[in-house]
C-alpha cells in the first residue's frame, strides 16, 4: 500500500481544527473523505505534522496518506483538490513518500508565523491577522522574545486542556519584526505546546503596548504559572508555515511528483 506526502495549504477560519472533532468540519475530514472517493469509498487516514487548532492557518503542512490503489502523485493531488471542492483546502504538493516516513513522528522542525495588524483601521481584505490598534513597540517585543529562547519549562504558557506529557520545550527561534503595519512573529522548535505560540504572542504584546516591561517575560517563563502570563491571542493570526524533516520529501521532486 503506497504512502504519499501531502504538503498542503487551508484557510483555518470555519475549521474547528485539524482533527476530527464530534461536532464541526475539520481539514482531516474534509481530506479523508476526498480520498476515500478514489478508493471507492473505503476509510481512509490522514496524518498531519501539525494538529493545528480552530481557526489556525497553514501555508506548509504536511500530511501523509495511504492509498489501497497506486495513483501517479499529480494525478492524487489534482483529484483531491477536486473533492475537497468548495472547502478551502488546497493540495500544493504529492509525492510518494520515502520509505519509513510518518508525517508527524518524522518531523524534526516546526515553523509559526503569527501577523498583527497594528493600525487604527480595521482589516478589510486580509483577516488572517489579530487587529490591534494601539501603537506596539516591535523592538520592545523582539528583546523580550529573547528571554523565552532555549529550552524550558514552558508551563506559564501552556494551555489547561494541553496533553503533552512534558511542558519542557526547546525554542529555536522566536523573532519579532515590523513590516510597515504588520507585526510578523516567527517562531521555530521541534514541537509546541497547546496554545504555547498564542500565548507567547499574548504576552508579547503587553510589552509592545507598554504595560509590562521588557524584563517581565523572563520573570513570567520562570513562574511556571499560566496565571502569570498575558492572555492566549486570537487564532486568526496564526499560520503554520514549514515543516522540517530529516530528508524533505519535496526536495528534488517535480510539481506534483
Amino acid at each position: 500500500m503506497p504512502r504519499y506526502a501531502l504538503l498542503l495549504e487551508y484557510d483555518g477560519a470555519g475549521f474547528v481544527g485539524w482533527q476530527r472533532q464530534a461536532s464541526g468540519v475539520s481539514v482531516q475530514q474534509v481530506l479523508e473523505e476526498a480520498a476515500a472517493r478514489l478508493v471507492r469509498g473505503a476509510p481512509v487516514v490522514c496524518q498531519a505534522a501539525g494538529r493545528t487548532d480552530a481557526g489556525v492557518h497553514a501555508g506548509g503542512q504536511v500530511a501523509h496518506v495511504d492509498l489501497a490503489v497506486a495513483l501517479a502523485p499529480e494525478r492524487l493531488r489534482d483529484a483531491l483538490n477536486f473533492h475537497t471542492r468548495p472547502h478551502r483546502v488546497a493540495v500544493v504538493r504529492a509525492v510518494v513518500a520515502p520509505e519509513g516516513f510518518h508525517a508527524r513522528f518524522s518531523a524534526t522542525g516546526r515553523f509559526y508565523r503569527y501577523r498583527i495588524l497594528n493600525r487604527r483601521a480595521r482589516p478589510a481584505l486580509d483577516a488572517r491577522v489579530w487587529h490591534v490598534t494601539p501603537p506596539l513597540d516591535a523592538g520592545a517585543m523582539a528583546a523580550a522574545a529573547r528571554a523565552l529562547l532555549g529550552r524550558h519549562d514552558f508551563t506559564s504558557f501552556r494551555a489547561a486542556a494541553c496533553q503533552a506529557n512534558s511542558p519542557l520545550r526547546t525554542l529555536d527561534v522566536l523573532e519579532v519584526r515590523r513590516l510597515g503595519e504588520v507585526i510578523e512573529v516567527v517562531a521555530e522548535a521541534r514541537s509546541f505546546l497547546h496554545h504555547q505560540v498564542r500565548n507567547m504572542v499574548g504576552s508579547l504584546k503587553l510589552v509592545g503596548e507598554g504595560r509590562w516591561p521588557v524584563a517581565r517575560m523572563a520573570a513570567v517563563l520562570a513562574a511556571r504559572d499560566r496565571a502569570a502570563a498575558g492572555p492566549t491571542a486570537p487564532a486568526d493570526g496564526l499560520c503554520l508555515t514549514g515543516v522540517r524533516y530529516p530528508v524533505d520529501p519535496f526536495e528534488g521532486a517535480a510539481d506534483g511528483e
